[in-house]
């Protein structure tokens, strides 16, 4: 299966109701970002299948409640259970300088203001209390707590993120 362009949202997590309508499980930053979804793609069998919402509820801690057209009773709806949803990525919004979609900055180098250069993005861990920024540097795990402040500017062109991370905070992983 091809996800070039795409980027991974989420899962439908279970059942919501009795008439069609599942929760999905956004695994992002943000859900209140996609709170006007017009459509997701969902993965069936290796392909990606688009499926048109009727309507949209936020939940809470990342669940929307969501109605898909043509997805009518319980029995249709099982068969989406545990499937991943994408969205294509030129639905995205665009961003501000100092802001970053997860998915886009794996891969990206992380320069401190004081420390320099401190490591290659791995991944960002969506922790709901509070997301983390693993980057790895000569072999070391580094994670660093993503914050109101944090993030003073992505360089999309030359992928760099540049921080600054709490003073001591740096040392602690690579002295």
């Amino acid at each position: 299966m091809n996800l070039e362009g795409y980027f991974y949202l989420g899962k439908i997590a279970k059942l919501h109701g009795f008439k069609g309508e599942v929760s999905l499980f956004l695994d992002v930053s943000n859900p209140k970002d996609y709170e006007n979804l017009k459509r997701v793609f969902v993965e069936i069998n290796g392909v990606l299948t688009p499926f048109f919402i009727d309507s949209l509820k936020p939940k809470n801690k990342g669940f929307i409640a969501v109605k898909f057209s043509d997805v009518n009773d319980e029995n249709a709806a099982k068969k989406l259970l545990k499937k991943s949803i994408y969205l294509p990525e030129e639905e995205l919004a665009d961003l501000d300088d100092n802001q970053f979609y997860d998915h886009e900055i794996s891969g990206y180098n992380v320069v401190d203001t004081i420390k320099g250069d401190i490591g290659i993005v791995d991944t960002v861990i969506d922790l709901v209390s509070n997301p983390l920024l693993r980057l790895e540097k000569d072999s070391k795990e580094v994670l660093i707590p993503i914050f109101e402040g944090l993030i003073q500017k992505v360089d999309r062109k030359k992928k760099i993120l540049y921080i600054q991370a709490p003073e001591g905070l740096i040392d602690l992983y690579l002295g």
